[in-house]
């Protein structure tokens, strides 16, 4: 009997030391029940409201204090046309890309000449005053056309769409623990991202445009759309 009960005894011991530890809870910062992740996003579209204009100037010759010189001419007559319709923030002007690299002989016997590229840019909102500014400016020719957001655009739009994806992601949050039976929820973690609209690229020459001396470049800016996404878990509670 003395046995039976020791036996007995080492049992009881032994099953409530498993019972008390199942009945710990889980340790801090491990996983939660009652739990949900889920997403949200919202995408607002706006006019591009900046036009980059880049204009160029390549030149060639045998020697490259010429070439440079002739790049120099082309880009400093552009100036003085450019400043006079110079707006900050509306028109605003500035110099590019310069290089010069020689051309090598096809036979191999060394170098042949100088080629050399200059680049003036516009950019701003009044993109009617650029285009028509870019065809004055006899000595360059358009070789590139970039339409993008003015940062204050992009601010109010990035913050109009956040609300929105906000709202999205408590009214899911709501409506998933209400169908899961629970009464509300908590916020756990939540990560707000925005997709930064593309600058959109038009590459072009002036004789493609379609554009002759006295007339404007046609522009057409077309839209962008910003995109914020948010990702999160919350707690459902009871």
């Amino acid at each position: 009997m003395r046995r039976g009960t020791a036996i007995a005894s080492i049992l009881g011991v032994a099953l409530t030391a498993f019972s008390m530890v199942h009945a710990q809870p889980a340790a801090p910062g491990g996983p939660l029940s009652d739990s949900l992740t889920l997403s949200a996003s919202a995408s607002l579209e706006v006019p591009f409201d900046v036009l980059r204009m880049t204009l160029g100037a390549t030149r060639e010759g045998g020697e490259a204090a010429a070439v440079q010189t002739q790049l120099r001419q082309a880009l400093d007559a552009a100036l003085v046309e450019a400043r006079k319709a110079h707006r900050p923030g509306q028109l605003d002007v500035r110099t590019g890309g310069f290089s010069l690299s020689p051309r090598y002989d096809p036979k191999g016997t060394g170098i042949a000449g100088w080629v050399g590229h200059a680049e003036l840019v516009l950019e701003g909102r009044d993109m009617s005053a650029i285009a028509q500014l870019a065809v004055r400016l006899g000595t360059l020719t358009v070789a590139r056309v970039d339409y993008t957001l003015a940062r204050d655009t992009r601010e109010r739009v990035e913050a109009e769409a956040a609300a929105q994806a906000i709202a999205r992601f408590r009214a899911r949050a709501a409506d998933y623990a209400k169908q899961f039976g629970y009464a509300g929820y908590t916020v756990r973690e939540v990560n707000v991202g925005t997709s930064e609209p593309p600058v959109r690229p038009v590459l072009s020459r002036m004789r493609a445009m379609g554009a002759v001396a006295g007339e404007s470049i046609p522009v057409e800016a077309g839209k962008a759309s910003v995109t914020v996404q948010v990702n999160g878990s919350v707690q459902m509670t009871r």
